[in-house]
């Protein structure tokens, strides 16, 4: 398959996927809502970075070894589902902000947020217990196993390109001020019930069979 051919398809399948509703989805649409554009574009930058582990894994050959072992399976489907149960319980847990901080300390505050937004991201993404199995079809059936390793590393980072761009257009949708401005005065509501169906979500999936 040629390079431009793979790109084409790659795109299709993998836009597909990444417009999909999902945890991420779901985690990039709390941040943006509850704290703003930044917040969303930051969160965004980190679901990608955190699709490079799954890139690099199915480009070593791993995915198809990882899919077929019901015992890491298992441990990525506990870490997954947990960690969402986790970002859910913080989002039920969210109140009201009642004090107004001081300038200093709010830009200190928004440095360690953007840092711990790209990692909120990294590990929704990486820890998606579903995700070696797509990339084992995708690496096996769709790509050929023995293609170039600078076209799998063009093919990586072109799926890294098409998920920051999706999930930043959804940023840019929801941070819309007509929109953002209404969800911001309801922001820990918007978290407690985003809260809610990541809970649900990561129930689903340590309850669930992965294959």
């Amino acid at each position: 398959m040629e390079l431009l051919q793979g790109l084409l398809l790659i795109s299709s399948i993998h836009l597909l996927a990444a417009a999909s509703p999902g945890p991420d989805f779901i985690l990039v649409s709390q941040q943006t809502l509850s704290q703003g554009k930044k917040a969303g574009l930051m969160c965004s930058i980190g679901i990608a970075l955190g699709l490079s582990i799954h890139i690099i894994y199915s480009a070593l050959g791993l995915a198809a070894i990882i899919a077929n072992s019901s015992a890491t399976l298992w441990v990525i489907k506990i870490l997954g589902g947990s960690y969402l149960l986790y970002l859910g319980v913080q989002g039920i847990r969210a109140k009201a902000s009642s004090t107004t901080p001081t300038k200093v300390k709010l830009q200190a505050t928004l440095k360690r947020s953007s840092l711990k937004n790209i990692g909120v991201g990294f590990l929704c993404n990486a820890l998606n217990p579903k995700a070696p199995i797509y990339f084992v079809a995708l690496f096996t059936v769709v790509l050929s196993p023995n293609l170039p390793l600078s076209h799998l590393v063009i093919y990586g980072l072109w799926m890294m390109a098409i998920q920051l761009a999706w999930f930043s257009s959804v940023v840019m949708l929801l941070s819309q001020p007509k929109i953002n401005e209404k969800f911001q005065r309801l922001g820990h509501w918007i978290d407690r019930i985003l809260g809610g169906a990541m809970i649900l979500i990561g129930l689903k999936i340590l309850t669930s069979k992965i294959n």
